[in-house]
Formats: C-alpha cells, sequence, structure tokens
C-alpha cells in the first residue's frame, strides 16, 4: 500500500488494484522539495510537494497556523502483491531526487464523522530537511508562486502540477482543507490570467487524471 499526497494521486504507480481516500497525521504538505528532474531544469528547479512533520515545519515557521491542523488527504493505492517489487522499484526511481521511504498508518471517517484506522502500514516517500533538494518555506507565497508559474521541466510546467494537485485533492472528499495548496492555486490562477493562459485542467485526459480514473 502507498499513500500518495502529490501527483501520485492523479499519475498512479502502476499494477495498482485498489484506491482508498484517507489521511495521514502529524505532517503538512507544502511546497518544500525542489525538483530539477520533473518540473523544473538543474539550472531552474521548480518546486514540488513533500511532506513535512509539523514539529519540524514549526521550527521554521513557528506561527504557520493552519486551520486544516496537521492533517493531509491523499489516496492509499494498494497494489497488486505480485507485483509490489516491481512497483517499489519504480517508486524509487521516481521519487528518486530527495524523497525517502517511511511507513505511515492511514486514517478516515466514516458517515458520522468519526475517525478510524484504514491501513496500519502504508509506504509514504517524503522529504526530509536534511535531504539536499529540501528548500524549506519560500519567503512568502506569492514569491513561491511566482518561482512555480515561471518553471518547466521533462514532466511539463510547475504551475500544472500544483493546479492538478489542488483539483485532485478537492476531489477526495468534501472534508479535505489544505490553505498552503490551495492559495498557491489561486495566486497562480492570477498569474494565469495576468499572462492570457488557461485557467486549469481542461482536456478530458486530465479529468480523468485528477479523479483517480486511469
Amino acid at each position: 500500500i502507498v499513500f500518495a499526497y502529490g501527483s501520485l494521486i492523479f499519475k498512479p504507480p502502476p499494477h495498482t488494484i485498489g484506491r482508498t481516500v484517507g489521511y495521514v497525521k502529524g505532517y503538512a504538505r507544502r511546497f518544500a522539495q525542489s525538483s530539477n528532474d520533473h518540473r523544473g531544469t538543474p539550472e531552474h528547479p521548480g518546486r514540488v510537494a513533500t511532506l513535512v512533520r509539523s514539529s519540524d515545519w514549526a521550527k521554521f515557521i513557528p506561527d504557520d497556523d493552519s486551520p486544516e491542523g496537521d492533517i493531509v488527504w491523499g489516496v492509499a493505492w494498494t497494489i497488486d502483491p505480485r507485483k509490489e517489487n516491481e512497483v517499489r522499484a519504480y517508486l524509487d526511481d521516481r521519487e528518486k531526487n530527495g524523497y525517502t521511504a517511511q511507513s505511515t498508518p492511514v486514517y478516515g471517517l466514516d458517515e458520522n464523522g468519526n475517525e478510524n484506522v484504514l491501513m496500519d502500514d502504508a509506504l509514504l516517500y517524503v522529504g526530509l530537511p536534511d535531504n539536499e533538494a529540501f528548500v524549506g518555506p519560500a519567503k512568502s507565497l506569492v514569491s513561491l508562486a511566482d518561482l512555480i508559474f515561471s518553471c518547466e521541466g521533462p514532466s511539463g510546467r510547475n504551475d500544472d502540477y500544483v493546479l492538478k494537485l489542488a483539483t485532485a485533492c478537492r476531489l477526495l472528499s468534501p472534508d479535505v482543507a489544505d490553505s498552503h495548496l490551495f492559495t498557491l492555486e489561486r495566486l497562480l490562477l492570477e498569474l494565469r490570467a495576468k499572462h492570457g493562459m488557461s485557467m486549469g485542467i481542461v482536456n478530458q485526459k486530465d479529468q480523468r487524471e485528477v479523479r483517480g480514473v486511469v
């Protein structure tokens, strides 16, 4: 089982046989990881999402009181047991730019809003603060949006990645809240409008991706 909180939500690993919406606790989703291999270049690295332990992020920004607290929503993908080694090798390569594999329980809410453990042990790729690609917080979300808007790599425009992720997270559950992500989304849409660009996801393929239809 692999927990997805970034592009793995809408570009899942191969050989998935199940999809469960849930959340992990004790983390914040932040665009604090540089990307020189997917959404940027070595000369102009982009920014991609990583999970940072809330206690570690508080050392950078003590007053970063996000209304969602330390809950991060995403998708737990169940992998075909016969293909686990193959998928693990694929993910290790895909997340090679500074990400470390950890394990975590995945939680969910029942119809009455009560929390329960959906999975005891899911694989999670995080960019630890001591990895070379970790860049920490930007000066401001405005400056971060400007940087993301200007970056592009082999996997496409950096702002496309952020907008797809924001759309995908909204579609997961009405309970999803992520002020950092959704503020970046708003700022990037404003930049797109200013430059006369498309206002987000427009084609059917992208719509299927963010809904987890593969």
